[in-house]
């Protein structure tokens, strides 16, 4: 294990009065040259320590490519705009849905980027959109298990890497384009940093991480401060250095917090607003009012202008709130496996620590990612806004992290009755909650949740005395321990990874895995409404919670793209829904449309002619189109068909000017153009003065001939 380096002070006294660092180790020898090096990892370490790490590396990654392309484009929304930046430098920059620039998509673009250059240089198609997310991934897993190796030993780190790997949500956000996956490869490197910067109190350490959480916010805004908290609080009390040292590293961290997400965000706010795209999401085109309207504050009120709808609460909209909600029927099987464990270890792990010194790093590295799960933990609980099961892979590497920890304290303390009473308490409290969530889904593999409950409370039996049995019983308890918790969310995985995922309500696990919730936000396995009701003008859908087009809709399972390849070229929407057709037309509010060879060709013509081939009504049915066509199809009114974007006016300059080719008819909230005023007035002018043509069962309107002419 790594501790402090007397000569880290960077000319500053020990501290005095407040608590002394701990005695240090020798000093490390320099790694081995590589390909050794690389192999047999550092010299301090078991030999199986590394082999192991590539061990769980490797399959990680190849669990997570397992199946890839069933996934299709997954969510269409953001892999349109990833091909919209590979097309067009300033889409790539501004995160456009459109490489004419009409409308960005409603987040900031950093997790788009990645995924822009993959397409740039292997071509667009379902992998190329979704192996850069399989690499954050197993790079997420890298960095936990290096910040948990460091404090707590190479056998902590796997099990905390392993546990991270086997979480269900984790298995499916680090195989879908959303940018969650690029969140919690920041988020988890961001912990990281600051545990280096508690070991040697050095502020290159802390300044890098501020460097990440601002990078962070440049994928998903003000969810990247939801741990500054806990951070900012635990190197202030414990890094090694003095006080008035501590609160200057602080403020320079908070410096390069600015100026990493701030450098795009004052470009924005300060280019033109009539030559970059609309900011999709807000309602006066500013990323300032996003970021602090719809994807902050609201987030937490349930006050988003321009959703589908707010309110949270107990029996809201987006789902129950309340201190219970991430083991509720919603959340449970996503992420909550392990969590009792997690909280038990936790608590157990910091009262083992008690009575250190102020600055022992491996009790701060306890606080930084205790501090971090318990924080996101309590404000997923309490948000009233929208919220998405799969928001919870950011709680994932902040719980193995946790686990690994804390399971390794108390084994090395299993001699004392109070931490092999705390490992039983955290293998019997893991049994009966995996018990829970497996009867949830009695028709999954229904053997399993005895062998879950037999086998860990046996565990747990076992270490109540593992501190009395010889090392290799002791080493089997632990193994049918680890085995038994990991046992459950292994099965989830296994079905995750089986399954393709597709539209923008996404759940891990087998069918009633997730069971209830509002739109777009607690996502019900069937796609509806609270109530069973589906939104006015949406088909049915079916146990992926998608909301497919107005005609009879896909199941938002997302298999092989039906009619396509395995990179989806020919669109998004899953197989049918009840009767097994396949959804027509126009895309619905959460999933994208299938877009049928004769819909292809009337907008392939002539395309090159025009900025935009088409506009449609919500960015789930342009995307549809844009992706299976190649060509950019402006989004009206943004993701919901509720941004004010284009105006009427500009709308019409555009039809004059000839840069719109077709219209297509349908989509957005409700579909059958619904959605804003603007949207509503839009396809109201297109459809008294332009005429009308149909490819397939989807109707166009033909911007370049009116009404009148025939």
């Amino acid at each position: 294990m790594t501790h402090h380096d007397p000569a880290t002070y960077e000319g500053d006294a020990r501290p005095a009065g407040d608590g002394a660092p701990p005695p240090a180790d020798p000093p490390r020898s320099p790694a081995r040259a590589l390909p050794g090096g690389l192999l047999r990892g550092r010299p301090e370490d078991p030999r199986w320590a590394r082999p192991a790490l590539l061990c769980l590396l490797s399959a990680t990654a190849l669990l997570y490519l397992w199946n890839l392309s069933a996934s299709g484009w997954a969510n269409s929304f953001y892999s349109a705009a990833v091909q919209a930046g590979s097309q067009s430098w300033k889409a790539f920059f501004f995160g456009s849905l459109d490489a004419g620039n009409a409308i960005t998509v409603d987040k900031p673009p950093a997790a788009l980027w990645p995924m822009a250059l993959s397409v740039r240089a292997f071509g667009l198609s379902s992998w190329s959109v979704l192996v850069p997310e399989v690499l954050m991934g197993t790079a997420t897993v890298a960095v936990v298990h290096a910040a948990v190796r460091r404090r707590s030993g190479p056998a902590a780190g796997l099990v905390a890497g392993t546990v991270l790997a086997l979480t269900p949500v984790a298995a499916l956000m680090f195989r879908f384009n959303n940018p969650d996956a690029l969140l919690a490869l920041l988020m988890s490197l961001a912990c990281y940093l600051v545990v280096r910067a508690l070991e040697d109190g050095r502020t290159g350490w802390l300044v890098w991480a501020g460097a990440v959480v601002g990078f962070a916010f440049l994928t998903k805004t003000l969810q990247a401060f939801l741990i500054l908290p806990p951070l900012a609080l635990v190197h202030g009390v414990c890094a090694p250095v003095r006080l008035r040292r501590r609160l200057g590293q602080l403020a320079l961290a908070a410096a390069a917090i600015v100026v990493s997400g701030g450098w795009w965000v004052a470009v924005v706010e300060l280019w033109p607003a009539s030559s970059r795209p609309y900011i999709g999401g807000s309602q006066n085109n500013s990323f300032l009012e996003l970021t602090f309207g719809y994807n902050g504050l609201g987030r937490l009120n349930g006050e988003e202008t321009g959703s589908v709808g707010g309110g949270g609460g107990p029996g809201g909209q987006w789902g129950e709130t309340g201190w219970d909600r991430m083991f509720g029927s919603e959340i449970g099987g996503q992420i909550s496996w392990l969590l009792p464990a997690a909280l038990i270890l936790l608590a157990a792990g910091l009262v083992a620590m008690r009575g250190r010194g102020r600055t022992d790093a491996t009790r701060a590295s306890f606080l930084v990612w205790g501090g971090s799960l318990v924080t996101t933990a309590a404000v997923f609980s309490y948000m009233a806004g929208i919220f998405h099961q799969y928001y919870t892979v950011a709680l994932a590497p902040y719980l193995a992290a946790v686990v690994g920890m804390g399971a390794a304290t108390l084994w090395e303390r299993r001699g004392r009755s109070g931490a092999s009473l705390a490992l039983a308490a955290a293998a019997t409290a893991t049994a009966a909650w995996g018990y829970v969530l497996l009867t949830r889904t009695p028709d999954y593999v229904p053997w399993l949740k005895w062998l879950v409950l037999a086998g860990g409370l046996a565990a747990a039996l076992g270490l109540v005395f593992a501190g009395r049995l010889g090392r290799r019983p002791a080493l089997a308890v632990a193994g049918l321990s680890l085995v038994t918790a990991l046992a459950g969310p292994a099965a989830y995985t296994l079905s995750t990874v089986q399954t393709g995922h597709s539209g923008s309500i996404v759940t891990a696990g087998p069918a009633g895995a997730s069971t209830t919730g509002g739109p777009g936000g607690g996502g019900r396995r069937d796609g509806g409404f609270p109530g069973g009701a589906n939104p006015p003008g949406q088909g049915q859908a079916g146990p992926g919670g998608g909301f497919p087009g107005g005609a009879p809709g896909g199941d938002g399972r997302g298999g092989a793209l039906p009619g396509g390849g395995a990179d989806g070229r020919t669109g998004t929407a899953g197989e049918g829904g009840p009767t097994g057709r396949q959804g027509a037309g126009a895309g619905g509010l959460l999933n994208g449309a299938q877009v049928g060879s004769e819909a292809e060709e009337l907008l392939g013509a002539d395309a090159g002619r025009y900025t935009w081939a088409a506009a449609a009504v919500g960015s789930q049915n342009a995307a549809s189109y844009q992706l299976a066509t190649g060509e950019p199809v402006m989004a009206i009114g943004g993701f919901n068909g509720t941004d004010p974007s284009p105006t009427p006016a500009r709308f019409k300059t555009y039809v004059e000017e000839g840069r719109i080719h077709y219209f297509i008819s349908g989509g957005g909230m409700g579909g059958g153009g619904g959605g804003s005023g603007t949207a509503s007035q839009i396809t109201s002018w297109v459809e008294a003065n332009f005429t009308k043509v149909t490819a397939g069962s989807v109707t166009f309107y033909d911007l370049t001939r009116p009404a009148d002419a025939g």
